[in-house]
């Protein structure tokens, strides 16, 4: 349970509040991927797209355990590999969870400017859509060289927008059901010829993707006013009202409109709200959704330049990753580097593959944390903190296990090279390492 504490000293200013903590993680799980990946899983489970969310909700809060508990007893910036290095006590292991999360940010920024650039863009201007995704990575790189400063406060504006448009589509289909339209029947119907079992599991592998966005929160642990108190309220908060929202939006979504029509959309949501006739006007909700979608590439394309640099820094990576420009102070080879990366992904495959190959790396990052809270229980502290019943770590573990059997060559075959990348520059700093010590030797 959590219980009042001493919080270990830091050089962080302890700026975050209960409420602000709250909206930073309902805002980085309800992301963009809900405005892109309702159509992705309704063309796997059909009408009763809802089940896999409320599935993916449950196995996203076992792990989310284990990152409680973690969180308040080690509360310092870095998150998993921060566990990983106090678990298991070997550099590589560490090296390779962090890779896994800065491989997941890239591939989710390649996932989200495919999303861009659906038919939410066309809403404005129809431009091809591979183009159109480059571009778009290439104008979110100049803005995070430029030097883009994120905050707690900027980013509870985001989720306001992010959540309006999500209750907006509630409200609308609400009113469209009272009004004796729509189909409820739809939202137990599954695919013709299809297990509900095996449908709802791989389904959950693509909505578990709509969940992952409370790892980043571990980052800031650092920063939280009495985190022993607020981080798991906070946490646990924000994933139920994000599980809410979620259920509320599968549901709406499949009254509205038969499976058919919502698979293969890349603007789901725009075509809910249009099929109910309210009066909204396209552009406005279309432009509701680019805010999302824009913002989750740019914080995350932001996380995993700043990563990329400070592997650099560490001497994990080679040191030309850790330049910067001389006026902006901003990591501008990370950028290039990490920027460039997203491009190719986004060439590599569709928003579907990309969202399950985020979900792969990152169940590494579960995995190993999950088998962390256990490997840890021995290792006491001097203030109290969260403690969760050893059984969920445990079934954490299982629930990742199972999730990974889901996954296809296509996935596994990009995520090693993903890592094949990440081993490549490991070994060649290592080589660097090993030659200057051998010169001044």
């Amino acid at each position: 349970m959590a219980t009042t504490e001493q919080s270990p000293d830091t050089k962080l200013k302890r700026g975050i509040t209960g409420p602000l903590l709250f909206l930073f993680i309902l805002g980085d799980v309800l992301g963009a991927g809900v405005y892109a990946l309702v159509g992705v899983i309704s063309a796997e489970v059909g009408g009763a797209l809802w089940v896999p969310l409320m599935v993916a909700l449950v196995l996203a809060l076992l792990t989310a355990g284990s990152y409680a508990e973690l969180v308040t007893k080690y509360p310092k910036a870095g998150g998993a590999a921060v566990f990983a290095e106090r678990a298991f006590r070997k550099p590589f292991l560490s090296f390779l969870v962090g890779f896994c999360m800065l491989a997941a940010g890239v591939t989710s920024a390649a996932g989200l400017a495919l999303a861009f650039t659906g038919d939410y863009l066309s809403a404005f201007i129809d431009v091809p859509a591979a183009p159109a995704a480059l571009v778009f990575l290439l104008l979110i790189a100049l803005l995070n060289a430029r030097g883009i400063k994120e905050s707690v406060h900027s980013n509870v504006v985001m989720t306001v927008i992010e959540v309006s448009g999500l209750i907006l589509v509630i409200v609308v289909v609400g009113f469209f059901l009272a009004g004796g339209n729509g189909d409820v029947s739809r939202v137990t119907e599954f695919p013709v010829g299809v297990s509900p079992a095996s449908a709802i599991l791989g389904a959950s592998l693509i909505a578990y993707y709509s969940f992952v966005g409370f790892e980043v929160s571990a980052n800031v642990a650092e920063e939280v006013r009495d985190v022993s108190r607020v981080y798991p309220r906070a946490l646990f908060g924000a994933l139920l009202t994000a599980g809410v929202v979620y259920l509320l939006i599968g549901l709406a979504s499949s009254a509205a409109l038969p499976a058919e029509e919502l698979a293969g959309s890349t603007s789901p949501l725009l075509d809910v709200v249009a099929a109910t006739g309210a009066g909204v006007p396209p552009w406005l909700f279309g432009l509701i959704a680019l805010v999302a979608v824009a913002n989750g590439a740019l914080l995350t394309l932001i996380m995993a330049s700043r990563i990329t640099f400070g592997m650099a820094e560490q001497g994990l990576f080679p040191s030309i990753f850790g330049k910067v420009l001389p006026n902006r102070r901003t990591p501008w080879v990370a950028i290039v580097a990490t920027t460039a990366v997203a491009m190719i992904l986004t060439l590599s495959g569709d928003l579907a593959s990309l969202a399950q190959t985020v979900v792969l790396l990152l169940l590494f990052v579960f995995l190993s944390t999950n088998i962390a809270v256990l490997v840890l229980r021995r290792d006491q502290v001097q203030h109290q903190h969260f403690r969760i019943p050893a059984v969920v770590p445990v079934l954490a573990v299982a629930s990742c296990v199972l999730l990974l059997t889901q996954q296809g060559g296509e996935i596994w075959l990009r995520t090693a090279i993903l890592l094949a990348l990440g081993l490549a520059l490991y070994l060649i700093q290592k080589l660097v390492r090993a030659r200057k010590a051998g010169k001044s030797a």
